[in-house]
């Protein structure tokens, strides 16, 4: 009877190749629906506990602002997804690089995305209260209704 491939002493060949094609194929697919706001993250923020919070489980659309501490400066250091945020102390902050109001690219968020746009604010449990003002205020101005805070619900150190 003719048959498949095979060694000469009855034993099915392995197929390899087939094998890494698919292994392949699951890689970029699991990359490919990976969340972009993961990569946002900054890992250098230590989230206050917040034990009575809950998960939120919508997919909203969401701008992010990290706000890290600077143990060296000791000032806070805002961000937008990535982007760093300049002269946050004045009227009118700004996106690094860009003349771009921090105001104006909220404000365009939320208007493209109208009924499911919040602002995360993900702040590290050093940065004072005047610091998330900011963050509150250009939300605000921006005209966001939706805003939320990251915590954890238990100590992480």
């Amino acid at each position: 009877m003719g048959g498949g491939g095979g060694g000469g002493d009855g034993e099915p060949e392995f197929q390899v190749a087939p094998m890494i094609d698919v292994l392949l194929v699951l890689l970029i697919f699991f990359m490919s629906i990976t969340s972009a706001q993961v990569l946002k993250l900054d890992k250098d923020i230590k989230l206050p506990l917040a034990s009575n919070g809950t998960k939120r489980d919508d997919k909203a659309k969401a701008g992010l602002i990290n706000i890290a501490w600077n143990d060296v400066a000791k000032v806070p250091r805002f961000k937008l997804d990535d982007k760093l945020i300049e002269n946050v102390d004045t009227e009118n902050p700004t996106i690094e690089g860009t003349k771009d109001s921090i105001i104006e690219v909220l404000e365009k968020r939320q208007k493209e995305n109208a009924k499911d746009f919040r602002l995360l604010i993900r702040a590290d449990k050093r940065v004072q209260a005047k610091s998330l003002n900011k963050a509150l205020l250009w939300g605000a101005k921006a005209g966001i209704a939706n805003i939320a805070f990251s915590g954890v619900n238990q100590d992480m150190e």
